[in-house]
């Protein structure tokens, strides 16, 4: 179980204007007489757009600090689906609305039954099992507890010099249980990551790059922008060799190097034999950019 803020409301001011990913605009809530209803408009709580060949994912709950309840979960987790399943989509971005990732679990959802987190595939779908594409985390504000582990669960890492990362389950007497206390002693180094599990004090953005959980640290306001470029970059190369690359890299930490060996031979073998392979040599000779088929 992760803890969060205890600011559980379901709607907020920002309200995506189709201006573009950072275009969010304040809603005065409509003025009426007295004897008329006010009406609260209330946000999708997963907003997905797709820039080019990158599928950015936003968690879109910012009066409530982007918790997760399960209505995010299922928008995260049906949105990671459809990057993995689409051939136009090669890497993803996950951030969050309203200048935060995410403070962590809703607790008023939970007390009244919801679980974010689903059989096989942990919090939000992507803790236990991530998507086969690459994931980047763009963080804002704070990412606190189970909103941490959704950026665990993140390949790579944007953080805008504001970010805050904390697990502070601990100063409630629980443990970090959505993958913090298995992952983070394999993201940074081990004497670090008991620091942070242990005494549950937050880090900042600086701090986090130093240590090797952040890859870059961007101006406040420009995570987003930073991440899809760094996705962008990585949509360029080959897809398969992408995904298989993550693939080999992730499980490598299970194989150990002895093993790994062996188990790594038949996907680099399917790799040196795909057709885009082919295709990238091919466009190295003749100095072009590859067209690749992702096979």
């Amino acid at each position: 179980m992760t803890v969060a803020y205890p600011m559980m409301l379901d709607y907020g001011a920002g309200q995506p204007d189709g201006q573009g990913l950072s275009a969010f605009r304040t809603r005065e809530p409509p003025r009426a007489a007295a004897t008329e209803e006010v009406v609260t408009e209330v946000l999708t709580p997963v907003i997905v757009e797709r820039v080019g060949g990158i599928q950015v994912i936003s968690i879109n709950r910012p009066a409530a600090r982007n918790a997760l309840n399960l209505a995010v979960a299922e928008g995260i987790r049906d949105a990671v689906d459809d990057l993995d399943a689409s051939e136009e989509l090669h890497a993803g971005v996950l951030t969050g609305a309203g200048g935060h990732f995410s403070a962590g679990m809703d607790l008023k959802a939970f007390l009244r039954g919801e679980q974010p987190s689903f059989e096989g595939r942990g919090l939000c779908g992507i803790t236990v099992t991530p998507p086969r594409k690459p994931l980047i985390a763009a963080v804002e504000g704070w990412a606190l507890a189970g909103g941490f582990e959704l950026v665990l669960a993140c390949d790579l890492v944007v953080a805008a010099e504001t970010a805050r990362f904390g697990v502070p389950e601990v100063k409630r007497g629980l443990i970090a249980a959505a993958g913090a206390a298995l992952l983070l002693p394999q993201r940074i180094p081990r004497a670090i990551a008991l620091e942070m599990l242990m005494t549950g004090e937050p880090i900042d953005a600086r701090r986090a790059a130093e240590i090797g959980l952040v890859n870059r640290v961007a101006e406040p306001g420009g995570a987003l922008s930073a991440a899809i470029s760094l996705a962008q970059m990585i949509a360029a190369n080959g897809p398969l060799a992408v995904r298989r690359t993550k693939e080999v890299a992730h499980a490598g930490t299970d194989w150990g190097t002895e093993r790994g060996w062996e188990h790594q031979r038949p996907i680099i073998d399917e790799v040196f034999a795909s057709a885009d392979a082919a295709e990238g040599a091919a466009a190295f000779a003749e100095k072009r950019a590859p067209a690749w088929r992702g096979v």
